[in-house]
């Protein structure tokens, strides 16, 4: 009987190649600069991706629950005159990156990382902060897209609420968390921060496809 599951292919890693968990993948890529790595469905579509590009398959449209047609016209269609945030991290805590690309072209902005020792949230966040300083610097009227409500959430307090407790090894990052935080204390904007609805346009363009 054939497996069920996802199927994980790391074309960079400690150790490359397709693997049938999420542990096995794990291990190939934590604290490797860089990694490369993606889910799949099937053995087939990870075959098939392995065997191809790692920039082909990043960041591609993931299918999920079908809205009905009032529901994607209530949401409408995303407004392009705007930057797209988002962060990736390889574990919980683990090696975290965070970018923001132009939502309409994907060219990217801004990127920050590998970070040795981070978390999803802490990434969003930054993300957004710089996100915000990035704007207010270029006197930009565009709005900023995340996929996290978390992270829109502590902007809006000022303040990154993360469990995730300082360290030798996480030091640099929570040098910038305190920026990010000074900054959002300091510096008034009028950007308006959207939530993006994935269920209606697909992954955030500023994904990093690993999910």
């Amino acid at each position: 009987m054939a497996k069920k599951g996802k199927f994980y292919v790391v074309w960079k890693g400690k150790k490359p190649g397709i693997f049938d968990s999420w542990a096995a993948c794990k291990k190939s890529i934590t604290n490797y600069a860089g990694a490369e790595y993606k889910s799949f469905e099937s053995f087939d579509a990870a075959k098939k991706a392995y065997n191809g590009n790692y920039a082909d398959f990043k960041g591609k449209k993931k299918t999920g629950p079908t809205l009905s047609k009032e529901e994607l016209i209530r949401i409408g269609q995303p407004n392009y005159h705007s930057i797209s945030v988002d962060a990736a991290s390889s574990g919980n805590p683990g090696v975290m990156e965070y970018q923001g690309v132009d939502t309409k072209t994907g060219k990217k902005l801004f990127r920050q990382g590998p970070f040795p020792q981070g978390t999803n949230n802490i990434g969003e966040f930054l993300a957004i902060v710089h996100g915000l300083a990035f704007l207010k610097e270029r006197n930009s009227d565009r709005i900023i897209y995340t996929d996290s409500r978390t992270a829109m959430s502590w902007v809006r307090k000022k303040n990154c609420n993360t469990k995730l407790t300082a360290s030798t090894k996480n030091k640099d990052l929570f040098e910038l968390i305190d920026r990010a935080v000074n900054w959002l204390k300091n510096n008034q904007y009028t950007t308006r921060i959207v939530k993006w609805e994935t269920k209606a346009w697909g992954e955030i363009p500023a994904d990093f496809g690993r999910k």
